[in-house]
């Protein structure tokens, strides 16, 4: 994971404009208000990027945690929302001293695919620990292994066809296609589950899991887990 994190604290192209970039987090942070189930809810959002639009999640809720392991990214997030007396701005390595059964809901959206499966088990653990007995984990943005790279074009393309953005995102393709990105995805590569592995791996981490209908984000074709402790009814 951490020649993405270097990769993501630097000055990278990942969106093809600003608009786009707005509206990634926009419909993020709408996808995980439709996740908190009261707003006396604490919320855990585990290696959350820039997270533009927290301050609209910590609005339906008690409590924001954003965790962030790029230390960049980290400052920016406290310099960005530190008169939010809602929002903290942890390390991942903080997560490890907060307190057991603290937290009522923990999204993960678009991570697994930047962790090695060990990495991703350790990330569990600690999720596991934190959530309270009613708590949920959601475990968003999946990418399976039938699912090429044909089908993210397909889904940004018509994301921004949809948003008015269409030109600048046939331009950032084009731009990625000689970037740092493709560069690193080539090398390092991208981790995918099908949907049986990451129910096996949920339950092995001592989740029950369900997945959800639809995923978190403008990408249909990746997959969005919900996962309780295993002693729990879905």
């Amino acid at each position: 994971m951490d020649e993405w994190i270097d990769y993501y604290d630097s000055t990278h192209t990942i969106y093809a404009s600003k608009l786009h970039r707005d509206l990634h987090f926009q419909i993020i942070a709408r996808d995980i208000i439709g996740y908190i189930a009261s707003p006396d809810a604490v919320v855990l959002d585990y290696a959350c990027g820039e997270a533009l639009s927290a301050a609209r999640v910590a609005d339906a809720c008690a409590q924001l945690y954003l965790a962030e392991p790029a230390p960049g990214v980290r400052g920016r997030l406290i310099a960005r929302f530190a008169p939010n007396t809602k929002i903290r701005v942890r390390s991942l390595e903080d997560l490890t001293r907060m307190a057991e059964n603290s937290v009522d809901l923990v999204v993960m959206n678009s991570v697994a695919q930047y962790m090695t499966p060990d990495e991703l088990d350790s990330a569990f653990a600690v999720v596991r620990r934190l959530l309270k007995a009613g708590g949920r984990l959601v475990l968003g943005d999946i990418l399976r292994p039938e699912v090429g790279m044909a089908r993210d074009v397909l889904a940004l393309l018509k994301f921004a066809r949809s948003h008015g953005f269409l030109k600048d995102a046939l331009y950032g393709l084009a731009s990625t296609a000689l970037s740092d990105y493709r560069q690193l995805r080539t090398r390092v590569g991208l981790q995918r589950y099908g949907e049986d592995e990451m129910m096996e791996k949920l339950a092995a981490a001592g989740f029950a899991a369900s997945r959800a209908h639809l995923n978190i984000g403008h990408n249909p074709w990746r997959m969005t887990f919900v996962a309780r402790h295993a002693f729990q009814r879905n």
